[in-house]
């Protein structure tokens, strides 16, 4: 990908924190007009990375460029950048028009050129009509709209959000989500947005970045990332997977040859070249069909299921004591297996995968 194409390039960025490390020498492109999401749990360093784009902290070691240009140094105002937090610092006492104003004005802007701007952005979150509302008069979702108005009012190159959703509740999460990625299709810059919640980084991302321990452990679009994640930390942490314990056989060409818990011999993709011995297969729940024992890749014990309104969760436990989930949909099950029943499971074509640990 020819440089210009890139928005934000991370290079080799290390952070320390006295004797802790927030940042292991991670490394990433972000594309122009891209929706690029750093997910990972509490503590994963991607807000510090986050807010070492924005220029909040400065980095130990390593480059951070934008469209070639390096920002390493640069305060946050001199970078062409903006953030919306978690915690939208609206002005309580401003009308929403005067907040989304508020930062042109403090850049120069005259009033006039700031109005102007202003009723466009508001115009662009479906917010014109509320223009001369206090935030207190918004609801939840129309204040994190405004905040969005505000960051994107002077034109930055790069929005970055920290886990801006976090405060809604959870229709109203998902009623964003769609607002939020259509507005950043609409403005064609680039977004990175910071959150650990996996459904919201499936449903809106270009890419994803899955950060641990300050590293980041792999790289794709919401597809490869939960159909074929590279080890156990992504397939775990991404959806719902089962773990299990495998003797490697042999692998040819990224095809592995393993054997399952109970001695059947499987074929699957393998997401790195490994040598033969133990080994762990990630399942997905919703890949695995119920047949007859006997008959089956694996066979089971149910040891107890769940209704969850579009799916039944079944718990099953195997010969050799390993406990696995198993999904079924609602519209295409006609019986439940009772508990205590022995059943056969059947890894579907591209349900499992051997990771590289």
């Amino acid at each position: 990908m020819a440089s210009q194409d890139i928005a934000v390039s991370v290079d080799q960025v290390v952070k320390h924190y006295g004797n802790f490390t927030a940042l292991h020498g991670v490394s990433l492109d972000i594309r122009e007009s891209e929706f690029f999401t750093l997910l990972g749990p509490s503590g994963c360093g991607k807000t510090t990375l986050l807010r070492a784009i924005a220029g909040f902290e400065s980095v130990s070691e390593g480059h951070i460029l934008l469209k070639g240009e390096d920002l390493t140094g640069l305060p946050p105002h001199q970078r062409p950048v903006n953030t919306v937090f978690q915690q939208y610092a609206l002005f309580p006492h401003m009308t929403v028009l005067e907040n989304v104003m508020f930062g042109l004005l403090r850049k120069g802007w005259s009033k006039v050129e700031a109005v102007r701007r202003g009723q466009d952005v508001l115009d662009l979150v479906q917010l014109a009509e509320f223009a001369k509302r206090k935030p207190t008069q918004l609801s939840g979702g129309q204040q994190q709209r405004v905040a969005l108005a505000r960051a994107l009012a002077p034109r930055p190159e790069v929005l970055l959000l920290d886990e801006p959703l976090s405060a809604l509740d959870l229709k109203l999460r998902q009623s964003v989500r769609s607002e939020l990625k259509a507005l950043q299709r609409e403005t064609g810059i680039a977004f990175i947005f910071v959150t650990h919640d996996q459904e919201e980084a499936l449903t809106m991302s270009d890419r994803i970045a899955v950060m641990s321990n300050g590293r980041v452990q792999q790289i794709g679009s919401p597809k490869e990332i939960y159909e074929a994640p590279v080890n156990r930390f992504v397939a775990d942490f991404v959806g719902e997977t089962n773990l299990l314990d495998v003797e490697i056989a042999s692998i040819d060409g990224g095809t592995a040859s393993v054997v399952l818990p109970g001695g059947t011999p499987f074929t699957c993709p393998a997401a790195t070249v490994l040598d033969p011995g133990r080994g762990h297969l990630s399942a997905r729940p919703e890949r695995i069909r119920i047949t007859a024992p006997g008959d089956a890749h694996l066979d089971a014990v149910v040891t107890g299921h769940t209704y969850l309104g579009t799916d039944i969760q079944l718990q099953v436990r195997l010969s050799d004591g390993e406990v696995m989930s198993v999904r079924l949909q609602n519209s295409e099950t006609t019986s439940v297996p009772e508990v205590g029943q022995t059943i056969g499971l059947q890894l579907e074509e591209g349900a499992a995968r051997l990771l590289a640990d």
